[in-house]
């Protein structure tokens, strides 16, 4: 394994953990979340089933999506397809989510902490997958 695989996989695999905890939303009790919603200056939280389920569900997804990357940093050359699709699709994602943001007017720190992010984060998961790639011996040769 050369030093870009090991920076690769440590990237994965803290992306990953950082993911996990959203589950605890998916169980959060309302009022905390309308705490929660309060203290990042949102205003109230909105009442109605569709914005529990929403937000319990992205939650529900964050954490499903931080097992998939923790599970494929454990063997970066296997799964080198799912996570170049993960970096690509996080690119994407990064720019749509970024406009939504501010056409809906969240607030800065979210803005800027979301969409950006993801793109940064995955331009750095497809230069690291490039770049241990890059390093790997030539086929038929060992080191």
């Amino acid at each position: 394994m050369n030093r870009w695989e090991t920076w690769l996989r440590l990237v994965l695999r803290i992306t990953g953990i950082v993911a996990l905890p959203a589950i605890v939303a998916v169980f959060m009790p309302r009022e905390w979340m309308a705490a929660i919603h309060a203290w990042l200056g949102l205003g109230q939280f909105p009442a109605g089933p569709i914005v529990e389920y929403l937000a319990r569900g992205l939650s529900a997804f964050y954490a499903m999506l931080g097992g998939l990357v923790l599970l494929v940093s454990f063997d970066v050359r296997r799964h080198e397809q799912v996570i170049r699709y993960l970096a690509v699709v996080g690119l994407v994602f990064g720019v749509v989510i970024f406009a939504i943001d501010l056409l809906i007017g969240l607030p800065l720190f979210w803005t800027v902490g979301e969409g950006p992010a993801t793109v940064a984060l995955s331009a750095a998961i497809l230069i690291l997958q490039w770049r241990a790639k890059a390093a790997e011996p030539p086929a038929g040769n060992s080191r």
